[in-house]
């Protein structure tokens, strides 16, 4: 039997909740998961870009990874990025120790890196991390793009590198990442960092995606997954509308972390609107708008 990748599906990026004194909320992280895990979804992220890790200390983050791993019966995977090496494997073993699936890593940023660089970089990782591994591409972000052919060659060396979230608005982009990697992975697993992509990832032979939408709706994800495994075209016709008309949000205010995490606040009601990003904050307005939108 041909080898599928194992982390196939809708995955949420979750949110990181925080309390009015600006410390970790992890009664509203719980409330969040539970709901999440009784939506049909497939795996959490914790700590991606949605989730704040630029902005959470060392210490922090090792308290999220203690704590959240025993919220939720899904797959977990941690993002553990970071600009200083020792704090990744430190993230890494904490990550191990508390039983995460696998972990997640962005390429360098700052520093402009060339091929022969990320080559080096994912190489030494895979050495020193000592599990499963993702990695993370998000050009606009970082300042560098993990390619197909790139991204390809490490499959092919590296069994414990597993797939990749391609966080890049181009669906040609996504397709070439499938494409090549198929060449040499049948196991290996190509995911699509935007929420309307995930019926033309899964069109091109892809694993699914990772979507900040899931926060919101992750139901409706999970139905369309299943319309997908079913064969539903005119479900799914359906599903791609409204995840379209659903995009909107990322119009909406200055800083899409607080706006997700505004949305989640209305409509649920345990969790702050709170984020670390500066400015953020929504106008009656703009809260309106996606309480419409949400409705």
């Amino acid at each position: 039997m041909e080898a599928k990748p194992a982390f196939s599906g809708v995955w949420c990026p979750s949110v990181t909740p925080f309390t009015a004194d600006n410390r970790l909320d992890l009664d509203a992280l719980g409330q969040h998961f539970a709901r999440l895990d009784a939506s049909g979804i497939d795996t959490l992220l914790l700590m991606g870009s949605i989730g704040e890790f630029v902005s959470l200390s060392q210490e922090e983050r090792k308290l999220l990874l203690r704590e959240a791993r025993s919220m939720s019966r899904l797959s977990m995977v941690a993002n553990i990025s970071s600009s200083a090496r020792a704090d990744m494997l430190d993230l890494a073993r904490q990550a191990w120790e508390s039983g995460y699936d696998a972990v997640m890593v962005l390429p360098p940023w700052y520093y402009g890196q060339t091929r022969q660089q990320l080559l080096s970089y994912y190489r030494q990782l895979d050495r020193e991390l000592g599990g499963k591994w993702f990695a993370y591409n998000f050009p606009a972000r970082t300042g560098c793009d993990l390619d197909a052919a790139l991204v390809a060659q490490l499959a092919a060396e590296l069994p414990n590198f597993i797939g990749i979230k391609d966080t890049t608005d181009c669906l040609s982009h996504n397709r070439s990442l499938i494409e090549e990697t198929k060449k040499v992975r049948a196991d290996f697993a190509v995911l699509s960092g935007y929420d309307e992509y995930l019926l033309p990832n899964l069109l091109a032979g892809g694993a699914g995606v990772i979507s900040g939408l899931n926060n919101l709706v992750p139901a409706m994800f999970a139905e369309a997954m299943h319309a997908w495994r079913a064969g539903d075209l005119a479900a799914l016709t359906q599903f791609q509308q409204r995840i379209g008309k659903l995009m909107a949000i990322y119009t909406v205010g200055d800083d899409f972390v607080t706006t997700i995490k505004t949305a989640v606040a209305r409509k649920f009601g345990y969790m702050s609107s709170l984020s670390r990003n500066s400015g953020g904050a929504l106008s009656e307005a703009q809260c309106e708008a996606i309480d419409m939108l949400f409705s």
